[in-house]
């Protein structure tokens, strides 16, 4: 089977699934003219492409328990990151396209901008504070793109008048894995109060 005849194998699965069970049975069964040798091709390129999407899913989500893991790791290494007050080592946990929320709202573009926003933040309002996750929770949407939810607790931040003190929250993190890495791609922070 040559590309063209797997271009048109192709085009003939696609329209499998989005005709109705009588129409797909007509260009299975050749209104192309090539009859059963169509028939045979669509099958077989049919299978070729849900083997190749069979395996790719596979192998890329081969250890889900591991993949588990690193999550958990990041967020251990986010931890740990914040309370050195280390930007650089913070901001590296994160895409260098990354979206960033923080606690009072302030959207941030990319690993540059926040890790200079919190250069800023470690030198003043969060220079003694201490950050402790209590809960991480992850669902995976894709092998290479998981939601977190990270539960915290924080002390020592020193906010501005006018500001809430943000004593407990959630992070919610859409992580993508690259090259083998969990990274934090998006990141949505927020204070919590208990439910009442």
């Amino acid at each position: 089977m040559g590309l063209q005849d797997f271009s048109e194998v192709f085009s003939v699965i696609l329209k499998i699934f989005t005709t109705s069970t009588h129409e797909a049975r007509a260009v299975i069964w050749g209104i192309s003219g090539r009859g059963r040798a169509m028939k045979k091709d669509v099958l077989a390129g049919g299978l070729i492409v849900l083997l190749l999407a069979s395996a790719t899913a596979c192998s890329a989500m081969a250890n889900p328990a591991a993949d588990n893991a690193a999550i958990r790791a990041l967020a251990q290494r986010q931890e740990t990151a914040w309370n050195r007050h280390d930007a650089k080592a913070y901001a590296a946990l994160f895409t260098a396209d990354c979206d960033v929320v923080n606690v009072v709202g302030n959207w941030w573009s990319g690993r540059a901008e926040l890790e200079r926003k919190l250069t800023t933040a470690y030198a003043s309002t969060f220079r003694h504070s201490t950050l402790t996750f209590t809960n991480v929770q992850m669902r995976f949407l894709t092998p290479e793109f998981a939601i977190a939810h990270l539960r915290w607790a924080m002390t020592g931040a020193e906010m501005p008048a006018g500001q809430p003190q943000p004593r407990q929250g959630i992070q919610t993190l859409v992580v993508r894995k690259q090259a083998g890495e969990w990274l934090i791609d998006a990141f949505q922070n927020t204070n919590t109060v208990p439910e009442g």
